[in-house]
């Protein structure tokens, strides 16, 4: 900080790397994973040959166009949506109920674009219902959001409630919303929360709150905040390793967080047993469930020798390979900014120069000063 309590040039500059990388690298890691999502391990080595998956691929949608992603990145957008208009308008970096609201008003913005084929002009200021009154415009106008890639059910129910999160309520018990679902569709969307310069601790309890919308196992919320504070520990320049195990001892806080607490040790203990592989990959799950999901992000991260090697690493595997590799993306951004991330996946994904508007817009909202 300068003395006028301003941050340099030099930290603005590797914050806001930092965040263009986080969101980046979760959008290639989605389009590196979301064209064999449902392929077994046995299948993507009979296809692409005996090293797996090596670079971007067509999709079986989209008209044979590389580079797609799936609602793991277009969620994790409307995310940073609403995050960035609660600090605009002075509700971060701990959200407060109208925070959440604002947060909850963007997921409900997502929900339209799984409805729809398109942005159309007399919709966009009211979406179907007519009790919405959040802010108009924005990702809803983007033509390219309106596409449906296997939007997980847990969200498409629990977005389709109004529940906006109870900044009171004890985080501990089961969630009122899908209470006992546990599934990744809110840990891929949760990195934004460690994004806008909110302690560790903040972050994670807006991430898992935000999560409670839509997964109510505390296992589901409790991965989602996980993430958060490992991304917010990465920001302010903590390795991978110290950050998750800075994450862990914030986990062991909350009743409930056995599951995920053991998911991140696997992959620690995992990571240091030897050269990496797809084989010891799935010794951690399929990464269905936000918890394994978490774990093999987090593992690839730390196994892999490169940003490369770790984000082919995070989706060569029988599962959910587009959400792991998010997380590892959106994990290897955090920490080494967007300009360690492949240059070439880069400049092929879907929305790359919005995604990096966005992050931009972002950065320059939570700054201090």
């Amino acid at each position: 900080m300068n003395e006028l309590g301003k941050p340099s040039g030099e930290a603005v500059a590797v914050y806001r790397a930092r965040v263009r990388g986080c969101l980046l690298g979760g959008a290639v890691g989605d389009a590196l994973g979301y064209p064999i999502e449902f392929s077994a391990l046995e299948r993507i080595r009979a296809t692409h040959g005996p090293r797996g998956l090596t670079g971007l691929v067509t999709a079986s949608t989209g008209a044979g166009a590389v580079g797609l992603v799936s609602d793991d990145t277009q969620m994790t957008l409307f995310t940073v949506e609403g995050l960035r208009q609660a600090h605009q308008q002075g509700h971060g970096p701990r959200l407060g109920s109208a925070g959440f609201r604002l947060v909850r008003w963007a997921y409900e913005r997502w929900l339209e674009t799984q409805r729809r084929t398109g942005p159309h002009e007399s919709e966009l200021a009211q979406p179907s219902g007519g009790s919405y009154a959040g802010p108009r415009g924005g990702l809803v106008t983007e033509g390219w959001l309106y596409s449906r890639r296997a939007p997980g059910n847990a969200c498409l129910s629990g977005l389709a409630l109004d529940l906006v999160p109870d900044p009171a309520a004890p985080l501990g018990p089961p969630g009122p919303i899908n209470s006992d679902s546990k599934g990744c569709g809110a840990v891929m969307r949760s990195a934004p929360f460690g994004l806008t310069g909110a302690t560790a601790e903040e972050a994670f309890d807006s991430a898992a709150r935000c999560a409670q919308t839509t997964h109510g196992h505390p296992t589901g919320y409790y991965a989602a905040g996980a993430l958060a504070a490992i991304v917010a520990h990465l920001v302010d320049g903590e390795s991978v390793e110290g950050a998750v195990l800075r994450a862990l001892r914030l986990l062991g806080r909350h009743p409930g967080h056995e599951e995920t607490t053991a998911a991140l040790t696997q992959a620690l203990d995992l990571a240091a047993e030897g050269a990496p592989s797809a084989e010891r990959v799935e010794r951690l799950g399929a990464g269905w469930i936000a918890e394994e999901a978490l774990a093999i992000g987090v593992y690839a991260a730390l196994a892999a020798p490169g940003t490369e090697e770790a984000l082919l690493l995070a989706v060569n595997h029988s599962g959910d390979s587009d959400s792991t590799g998010s997380v590892c993306g959106n994990i290897l951004g955090a920490r080494h900014g967007d300009h360690a991330l492949p240059h070439p996946w880069v400049e092929r994904v879907e929305g790359r120069a919005r995604i990096a508007v966005l992050a931009d817009d972002l950065a320059a909202a939570c700054l201090p000063g």
